[in-house]
């Protein structure tokens, strides 16, 4: 895939979707991923907005991935743990387990063929089905 391409969607994407309040998602990540690649080969962080990726802890949740387990365990990206609430063919979604915001927070991970996109979001349901839109647009972009 050209990076070129990839760097100027993401660019966009980012600005209209990510960060700001009113936008539907605090923060995203954008993760090189190969789920047929030598477990040897890390995936690296394309992309992020929002939060600062530690590799070593992503390394770690496509590790929690690969193994194709979603309904047991969970996961983490930075401080944060989540549990997996609902599993779709090509993306899922997760709660905080240990959040201080009152309304929670949550993720959506879709895989794309070459990208797990990860979109972090503060709310409920209402909010979950706007950071869907969002993380679903910017895949389809992609696509």
């Amino acid at each position: 895939m050209d990076w070129g391409f990839v760097h100027r969607i993401w660019d966009k994407w980012a600005s209209n979707n990510v960060g700001s309040s009113g936008q539907p998602l605090k923060a995203a990540l954008l993760i090189n991923y190969d789920p047929t690649g030598p477990a040897r080969l890390v995936s690296t962080l394309a992309e992020q907005e929002g939060i600062q990726a530690d590799p070593i802890e992503l390394s770690q949740f496509v590790r929690y991935l690969k193994k194709n387990k979603l309904q047991k365990g969970s996961f983490f990206i930075g401080s944060n743990q989540y549990l997996v609430t609902s599993i779709q063919k090509s993306w899922f979604g997760a709660r905080c387990m240990n959040t201080s915001t009152p309304a929670g927070e949550g993720a959506i991970v879709m895989q794309t063929a070459a990208f797990l996109l990860v979109g972090l979001y503060e709310g409920s349901i209402g909010s979950a089905s706007r950071a869907m839109v969002a993380v679903d647009q910017f895949a389809w972009q992609l696509g």
